[in-house]
C-alpha cells in the first residue's frame, strides 16, 4: 500500500464526538484550517451519539458567585471522580455555562422544562450540579454548526499514528480512508493535532460476552488514541485504576442518573441511607457513592441489587420515561413497551459492567496540552480529568484556542518542518502492517476471536476480583503471546474487517499498560484491588501513576494531584 492522497491542515482533529466537534467548531472561528477525521460518522459517533440528559454546570445564577465553594462541594462527591486533577475540574466546570450557552443557541435544548433545571447525582440537601438538558440531538446539532463554520469533515477515516519530526514536534498523523472495500492510506500534514477518539470499549468482556459490541458506551472506541499517543511518546495517567458503568443488567446501558427509583434489595427495600422515597430531584446517589455494590453484593450471596420503580408516581414515572431517549437509552423504553414490563410492579435488575476504561488515558495541562509539542487531547481518552460532554466540550474549546496560539508562536520565528525521515520510517511500517493483514484477507486468524481472547485475559488476569503480581505477570506474558500471534496471523478481506483487526490490536497496546501499571501499583484502592497488597498506602493518597515510553524504555511514576 502506498500513500496517494496527502491533506494539508492547521489543526487535525481525530475523533468526532463531543470534544472533538466542540475543538474543530472553536478553531474553525479562530481562522484556523480545520479536518475532522472520523472513524465512523459525527452525526452519531462517540459515547453521546445516542444521547445525554445530564450536563454537569456551573451557573451563578443558580448556585451563586461563591466558586470556591462549589468547587469544593463538587470535588467532595465521587461522581466528580477523585481521579481527575482539581486544576482541570476548576477550568471545565468554571466554563461549564459557556459551552451550555453556545449548545442552546445551536440547537440543543438546554431548557427543556423553560428553565435551569438541575437533577439527579447529588446528596439530598445539597446543591445540584447536573442540568437536565435534551440531548439526543447534540451530535447533529454540533455536525451543522462545525459544516457551517466551514470544517471538513471526513468520516470513514480511521487514524492510526501521530507523526512527528525529527524536532519531536508533531507534524501530522497517518490514517486509512475505510468508506470502501479497498482500503486508502492518506497523510495529514498538520502542525497540531487533537486526540478526541473516546475510552476504550472491548478490552473486557460485557455481561454478555457472546455479543462484542453490546456495551455501555461506543463500541467503536477501542483505544486507538491511547495507543497511538503512547508510541509518539505522550505521558498516560491512571490506565490501572477500574472505571465501570452502571445501569439494568445484560442490557449494558448506563444512564443510571435517569432513573427515578431506589436501589433495592430483593424485598424492595433501600439498600442505601441517603433516600427513602424515589425523588426526581435527587435520584439515588447510593451509586455513585458505592459504584461496586452490584458485584459487591453478588458475591456476598446478599443481591442481586435492583432500581426500584414501584414507588415512584405516575408523574414521575411518565417523566422518566420520556426522558430515557435524551440519554440514549431507547432500548430501554422499546423493551418495556414490547414487552409490556410494569414498573410499578416488577423491579429492574442493576448491575455494574466490566472495565471501559473511561477518563483513563492521556495526560494532559490545563491548556488541553500534553507533553509532545502540539499534541492536544480530551474527552474520555483523557486519564486525568472527567469524560463527560461537559468536560469534553470545554476542553475541545481549551485546545482550540492553545493550537492557535502554538500555531501563531511557529509563524513568529519557531522552527517546524512538518515531514523528514522520522515520520516516513512511521508510515512505512504502518502500511507494511496493514499490507501483511490485507495480503492474508480471508485466510487470516479472525479479529473476532483475537477479540475474545484478549477479553478473557483481561478478566482473568486484570479483573476487579483478583490482582496480585504472580497473576497479572502471567496474564501479560499471555498477552505477549497473543498479541505476537496476532501480529503475524490476524487477516481482513476489506476495509471494514481491516479496521476491526486495526482496534483489537489498539486494544492489545493499551492491555498492557494496564498489565504494567496495575504491577507497579503494590496497593489496594477503591475499586483497585491487590490481593497480595491488600491495604491503602498512604503515601501515595492524592497522588496518580503515570506511564510513558522515552527513548525505548517504559518508565512509570507517581506524581502529585494537582
Amino acid at each position: 500500500m502506498q500513500v496517494k492522497r496527502r491533506i494539508q491542515t492547521d489543526f487535525l482533529v481525530i475523533g468526532g464526538g463531543v470534544g472533538g466537534m466542540q475543538a474543530a467548531i472553536e478553531a474553525a472561528a479562530l481562522g484556523l484550517r480545520v479536518v475532522v477525521a472520523e472513524k465512523a460518522d459525527t452525526r452519531r459517533s462517540g459515547c453521546a451519539g445516542s444521547g445525554n440528559d445530564h450536563f454537569a454546570c456551573y451557573i451563578p445564577e443558580y448556585h451563586g458567585t461563591n466558586f470556591e465553594f462549589v468547587l469544593r462541594e463538587i470535588a467532595g462527591t465521587l461522581e466528580s471522580d477523585q481521579w481527575q486533577d482539581i486544576s482541570l475540574l476548576r477550568v471545565w466546570m468554571g466554563r461549564s455555562f459557556e459551552i451550555a450557552q453556545k449548545w442552546e443557541e445551536w440547537g440543543i435544548n438546554m431548557r427543556p422544562s423553560g428553565t435551569w433545571c438541575f437533577e439527579g447525582h447529588t446528596y439530598p440537601g445539597q446543591k445540584k450540579y447536573y442540568l437536565k438538558i435534551k440531548g439526543d440531538n447534540i451530535k447533529s446539532a454540533l455536525t451543522k454548526k462545525a459544516l457551517n463554520c466551514g470544517v471538513e469533515i471526513m468520516n470513514k477515516m480511521t487514524v492510526t499514528d501521530i507523526l512527528k519530526n525529527a524536532n519531536g514536534q508533531v507534524c501530522g498523523a497517518l490514517g486509512l480512508d475505510i468508506s470502501k472495500d479497498v482500503p486508502e492510506a492518506v497523510v495529514f500534514d498538520a502542525p497540531t493535532v487533537l486526540i478526541a477518539t473516546g475510552l476504550i470499549s472491548r478490552m473486557y468482556p460485557g455481561v454478555n460476552p457472546g455479543f462484542l459490541f453490546n456495551t455501555s458506551c461506543c463500541p467503536a472506541a477501542t483505544g486507538g488514541g491511547h495507543a497511538m499517543a503512547f508510541r509518539a511518546g505522550a505521558r498516560l495517567i491512571n490506565m490501572e485504576i477500574p472505571a465501570p458503568y452502571v445501569g439494568p443488567k445484560y442490557f449494558q446501558r448506563g444512564g443510571r442518573g435517569s432513573w427515578i427509583g431506589l436501589v433495592s434489595d430483593i424485598n424492595g427495600s433501600p439498600i442505601g441511607p441517603y433516600m427513602d422515597k424515589p425523588s426526581r430531584e435527587y435520584g439515588d446517589i447510593l451509586v455513585d457513592v458505592w459504584p461496586e455494590i452490584f458485584r459487591d453484593k453478588y458475591q456476598d450471596g446478599s443481591g442481586p441489587v435492583y432500581m426500584n420503580c414501584t414507588r415512584t408516581d405516575d408523574e414521575d414515572l411518565e417523566y422518566m420515561l420520556d426522558s430515557f431517549p435524551s440519554e440514549g437509552l431507547a432500548s430501554v423504553v422499546d423493551y418495556i413497551d414490547q414487552y409490556n414490563v410494569d414498573l410499578k410492579r416488577q423491579m429492574i435488575e442493576f448491575y455494574s459492567y466490566n472495565n471501559d476504561l473511561n477518563a483513563r488515558g492521556i495526560e494532559i495541562s490545563t491548556d488541553a496540552s500534553t507533553n509532545i509539542p502540539g499534541l492536544f487531547a480530551t474527552g474520555n481518552a483523557v486519564g486525568n480529568t472527567r469524560g463527560s460532554s461537559t468536560a469534553a466540550a470545554v476542553f475541545g474549546m481549551v485546545a482550540a484556542r492553545s493550537a492557535a496560539d502554538y500555531i501563531k508562536k511557529m509563524s513568529g520565528g519557531e522552527q517546524f518542518t512538518s515531514g523528514d525521515d522520522a515520520s516516513n520510517a512511521c508510515i512505512c511500517q504502518r502500511l507494511e502492517l496493514v499490507d501483511g493483514i490485507l495480503k492474508r484477507g480471508s485466510g487470516g486468524a479472525g479479529w473476532r476471536e483475537a477479540n475474545g481472547t484478549l477479553q478473557s485475559i483481561m478478566h482473568d488476569y486484570a479483573g476487579y476480583d483478583v490482582r496480585s503480581d504472580r497473576i497479572l505477570r502471567a496474564g501479560l506474558h499471555y498477552l505477549g503471546l497473543l498479541r505476537d500471534r496476532s501480529l503475524s496471523e490476524l487477516g481482513a478481506s476489506n476495509a471494514h474487517e481491516l479496521c476491526r483487526v486495526l482496534e483489537v490490536l489498539e486494544m492489545m497496546e493499551t492491555a498492557r499498560i494496564v498489565f504494567i501499571t496495575s504491577i507497579n501499583r503494590r496497593e489496594s484502592r477503591g475499586l483497585f484491588k491487590r490481593q497480595d497488597y491488600p491495604e491503602q498506602d498512604h503515601r501515595l493518597d492524592h497522588k496518580y501513576q503515570t506511564i510513558e515510553e522515552v527513548d525505548g524504555k517504559i518508565i512509570v511514576d507517581f506524581r502529585d494531584r494537582r
